[in-house]
């Protein structure tokens, strides 16, 4: 039978709230940011693997208190006084900062959007894969403030949230998939939230190529491949 040509559309994630599971995992963290006007000098980073979840709970926060979310390789190019006057700040991937080409004046404008969200009254929020002393920042100001903001973790996902990870990327590429598949890939996966988004994509992608519907020989072949 010959291969069936794959298109590369792209999955619909949903962000909203009520897409969002709370699990032990991340329980903490997510009470911590519900709990905003608690903030230690109005600012917060929150901190987890890749793929852990930050981008949809920074999103719910978001949305809750119209707030901007910027990506950490857009500071150096952006309007600082303006994205403060809005008072509810996300910067996304503050770690990446010491890697970007123009490293020094993101720094920079971190730097100034920090003082100027937290002198009107506003709230930080930033996301990251690991905390702020493992930064490795070049401008000793913001270093000092980035060390000295508080932190809430996401934790490796269990069996209860593996499975609602793998329901949901299956749910936004609109794939239907056995329930006994789902438990059999979480008993064999690596644990992250980050394999389950690899773990789908891949087998969309095989099914689609083999035109064939996804099953557990395509799932096995898939975590043999990866391992």
């Amino acid at each position: 039978m010959a291969e069936q040509l794959t298109l590369d559309l792209p999955a619909r994630e949903a962000l909203g709230r009520d897409a969002f599971f709370v699990a032990p995992s991340n329980m903490l963290a997510l009470a911590t940011l519900d709990a905003t006007e608690t903030w230690p000098s109005g600012k917060l980073v929150l901190i987890g693997p890749a793929g852990a979840g930050k981008t949809h709970m920074a999103q719910v926060w978001a949305n809750d208190r119209d707030a901007v979310i910027l990506a950490s390789a857009d500071l150096a190019e952006a309007d600082i006084p303006a994205l403060a006057a809005r008072r509810f700040v996300v910067v996304e991937d503050a770690d990446r900062l010491p890697d970007l080409p123009d490293a020094r004046a993101a720094e920079e404008a971190l730097f100034h959007l920090h003082n100027l969200t937290l002198a009107e009254g506003g709230r930080l929020l930033l996301t990251a894969c690991t905390a702020p002393n493992r930064w490795a920042l070049s401008l000793p100001d913001l270093a000092s403030r980035m060390q000295g903001t508080p932190v809430a973790h996401i934790e490796p996902p269990d069996d209860m949230l593996l499975t609602v990870l793998l329901v949901k990327q299956f749910e936004d590429r609109q794939l239907i998939v056995p329930e006994h598949l789902i438990t059999w890939l979480v008993k064999r996966m690596e644990r992250s939230a980050a394999a389950a988004r690899d773990i789908v994509e891949a087998l969309d992608r095989e099914a689609l190529r083999a035109g064939k519907p996804i099953s557990r020989a395509l799932a096995a072949r898939i975590l043999e491949s990866e391992r």
